[in-house]
C-alpha cells in the first residue's frame, strides 16, 4: 500500500464528513507535491548524467585516439577527428580555463563568457518578444481568412528555407539605413534582435495557428450558443486552449533566438557577446583552444537556461489550468 493509500485509509475513518474531504484535498496536494519534486530530481540527475557521460565520451575517444595513433583499435582506419592537444584539448584543461584570467590581473574567462552570455540575453529576449508577438499575431491572421492561410502561410514556410548567414547581413544594413525615423538611435544590438525575431516567429505561427484550432466543434458551438463575439471567443476559448500547443513552441522559439543572436553578432559585428567572443577566440583558437570550447559551453548553457525558464513557466501555467503538453 502506498503511503498516499495509507493516508487515506486512515482519512476514511474521520467522522466529520467536511473534515474528511479537506484532509483528502490536502493529502492528495501533499502528494503531488512530492512527485514535482521527485520529478525534478529525476530530471536533474538525468541530465548531470547525461553531462558526465559526455565528459567521459570526449575523454575515452581522446585516449583511445593518442593510443593507437588517431586509428581506429582493431579494424584500422583513421579516426574522423584527430585527438591532438590542439584539435581536441584536455577536458581538465578546458575546466580550469574558466577561472584563469585571459590577462595578468585582468578578469577571468568565467567573468567575461557571463557579461558576453548577458548582452547576447538581452539580444535574443527583445528579439523573442517580439517574434512571439508577430508570431501570435500572423497565427490570428491566418486563423481569421482561410484564403489568407492558403495564400500566405506558404511564403511564411518558406521564409525559413533562406540560410540565417547570407539573410544576416542584409537584416543588419536594411536596419541601419531604413529605421532612421525611429523616436531613438539605432543601435547594432537591436539588428541583431531582429535577426533573432526572424526565427522565433515560425514556430510560434505554425504552432499557434494549430493551438487555435484545436478546440473541439461541440465547444465552438456553446460559444455560438453564448452569442460570443469572435473576440471572446478566440480570448476565451482559443487561446487557452492553444497554451499546450505554443510552450513546445516556444522552447523552440527561445533556443532560435539564442543562435539568432549569436550568429547575428557575427555578422553585425557587434561586439560584447557570445557570437562576437567564439569568433575572436577561433582567431587565436591555436594559442588557446580551450578558451573557444569554453565559449562555445558558455553558448549552450545559455541556450539550457532560456528552455528552462519556458519550461518552468510551462510547468506552472498548465500545471494550475490542469493541462498537459501535446
Amino acid at each position: 500500500m502506498s503511503r498516499l493509500e495509507e493516508q487515506l485509509a486512515e482519512i476514511a475513518a474521520t467522522d466529520d464528513p467536511i473534515i474528511r474531504d479537506q484532509l483528502i484535498v490536502l493529502a492528495v496536494k501533499r502528494q503531488e507535491r512530492r512527485q514535482r519534486l521527485r520529478n525534478s530530481a529525476r530530471r536533474t540527475l538525468v541530465f548531470v548524467l547525461f553531462v558526465i557521460g559526455l565528459g567521459l565520451l570526449y575523454m575515452g575517444y581522446k585516449a583511445m585516439g593518442q593510443s593507437t595513433g588517431d586509428r581506429w583499435p582493431i579494424v584500422g582506419g583513421e579516426l574522423p577527428v584527430k585527438t591532438n592537444d590542439l584539435i581536441m584539448p584536455p577536458l581538465g584543461d578546458i575546466l580550469t580555463s574558466f577561472g584563469r584570467p585571459l590577462r595578468a590581473g585582468g578578469q577571468t574567462l568565467a567573468s567575461l563568457i557571463w557579461s558576453s552570455a548577458l548582452f547576447t540575453l538581452r539580444e535574443a529576449a527583445t528579439g523573442f518578444v517580439a517574434g512571439v508577438v508577430i508570431g501570435l499575431a500572423i497565427a490570428v491572421l491566418l486563423l481569421r481568412s482561410r484564403l489568407l492561410e492558403r495564400g500566405l502561410l506558404p511564403w511564411v514556410i518558406a521564409s525559413q528555407t533562406i540560410p540565417l548567414v547570407a539573410i544576416a547581413p542584409i537584416v543588419v544594413i536594411w536596419a541601419n539605413k531604413n529605421l532612421g525615423f525611429l523616436p531613438w538611435e539605432w543601435q547594432k544590438w537591436q539588428s541583431v534582435s531582429l535577426i533573432a525575431t526572424y526565427l522565433t516567429f515560425f514556430p510560434v505561427a505554425v504552432s499557434g495557428l494549430r493551438g487555435l484550432k484545436s478546440p473541439e466543434p461541440e465547444a465552438l458551438e456553446l460559444m455560438d450558443s453564448y452569442a460570443s463575439t469572435w473576440g471572446q471567443t478566440l480570448f476565451r476559448l482559443r487561446f487557452p486552449a492553444s497554451l499546450p500547443y505554443l510552450f513546445p513552441a516556444l522552447k523552440l522559439a527561445a533556443t532560435a533566438s539564442v543562435v539568432g543572436a549569436i550568429v547575428g553578432e557575427i555578422s553585425a559585428g557587434v561586439r560584447g557577446g557570445l557570437g562576437r567572443l567564439i569568433l575572436d577566440f577561433a582567431g587565436k583558437y591555436t594559442t588557446g583552444p580551450e578558451r573557444l570550447y569554453a565559449s562555445v559551453i558558455g553558448a549552450a548553457v545559455l541556450g539550457l537556461f532560456v528552455v528552462g525558464v519556458i519550461g518552468q513557466a510551462e510547468r506552472f501555467v498548465l500545471g494550475r489550468r490542469g493541462q498537459e503538453a501535446v
